[in-house]
């Protein structure tokens, strides 16, 4: 017996498509009875500020075929059979490999994206264009145990006062779950390790201000009852879930720009969802609409960067799958880094 199928039409830029949607009933989140029709209808509605912050990059799709509960697996280059308004764009990855990525821009590419069973997307911090220089510097704040949201908020304020010092300006969103996620738009001047290394200068900076309340250790085992830096999502081919994209969670919460006076106030990022996030853009329109009017430079983080590197502070550690990096220290959790061993004993006469 054939599956079900419905038919779905889709405004873009080059009229109305129509894209089929199998197993529209299928129930992506249990907890609340979302199916993959209305996750459809979801990305239609939020399609143009999506397509805003998260089009014409290279992205990867996070796809669930049973539902948030069931297998995932990601998917980056376009599948054989992809629609002709599916785009791609060739990617060098860390390893010094290359392959197409998939790139979304128009809603119908958005719609066949979750017709895949796509729930989070993660689009990479640079465009199709070029690839390989970002145009936002992208900072995680990352609550850890004993931490939550609140305390995340509670720091934002200052990072932002940080990189206003560095000639910045700094947008923020939930990140779906317990963290915040600060963007600043950036020139396409320097390739991912440079904005790396300015993402580190700031969050140094940040920590020598707030040593009690933020981190920039790597190993969890060292980092406390504090607020987590993720320098790290600033390096190629290292994502977050993209603006106004649903997570998979329970409550289906959504990634949602916010602006600071929201921040202050107090914001519950639960309450931001694939039911909710649509009425908020038509009630207050897209905080990250004017994103990247201005974009600004990274030349002043990257002095600080320098700065730090005469004063003895280094490189940090990259994520395991990346190869060695120049001038990377060890990676190996301290408690289990070796010990030196101890001088050999004389034997007894």
């Amino acid at each position: 017996m054939a599956s079900e199928r419905i038919t779905l039409t889709v405004p873009g830029p080059d009229g109305d498509r129509e894209v089929g949607l199998s197993s529209p009933n299928r129930v992506l989140w249990p907890d609340l009875g979302i199916t993959k029709h209305e996750l459809a209808e979801y990305v239609i509605a939020v399609a143009e500020p999506f397509l805003t912050a998260n089009g014409d990059r290279p992205v990867s799709l996070e796809r669930f075929p049973g539902g948030i509960d069931g297998e995932r697996f990601y998917s980056k280059n376009p599948p054989k059979g992809a629609p002709e308004y599916v785009d791609e764009v060739m990617c060098t990855y860390n390893s010094g490999r290359r392959h197409p990525q998939v790139v979304l821009r128009e809603a119908a590419a958005v719609v066949w994206a979750v017709q895949m069973n796509t729930v989070v997307f993660h689009p990479w911090a640079s465009l199709a264009a070029d690839t390989d220089n970002p145009i936002e510097l992208r900072i995680d704040l990352d609550p850890q145990p004993g931490t939550d949201f609140a305390d995340a908020a509670a720091v934002a304020p200052a990072l932002r006062d940080v990189l206003a010092e560095a000639g910045l300006t700094a947008f923020l969103k939930t990140s779906g779950n317990r963290g915040i996620h600060v963007f600043c738009p950036i020139e396409p001047t320097h390739e991912f390790l440079d904005v790396r290394h300015a993402v580190i200068a700031a969050s140094r900076e940040l920590e020598r201000r707030m040593p009690k309340k933020v981190t920039t250790n790597w190993w969890k085992e060292e980092r406390g009852e504090r607020i987590f830096l993720d320098f790290n999502q600033a390096n190629r081919d290292r994502t977050m879930a993209g603006a106004y994209s649903p997570r998979a969670l329970p409550g289906a919460p959504v990634a949602t720009p916010v602006t600071w006076e929201e921040l202050a106030a107090g914001i519950d990022p639960a309450g931001f969802t694939v039911r909710t996030v649509p009425q908020r853009l038509a009630d207050i329109g897209d905080p990250w609409a004017d994103l990247q009017a201005a974009p600004g430079r990274i030349d002043t983080l990257l002095q600080w960067w320098e700065r730090d590197v005469a004063a003895g502070l280094g490189e940090l550690p990259f994520p395991p799958d990346f190869p060695k990096m120049p001038g990377e220290p060890p990676r190996v959790q301290p408690s289990r880094a070796r010990q030196p061993e101890e001088a050999p004993q004389p034997e007894a006469d």
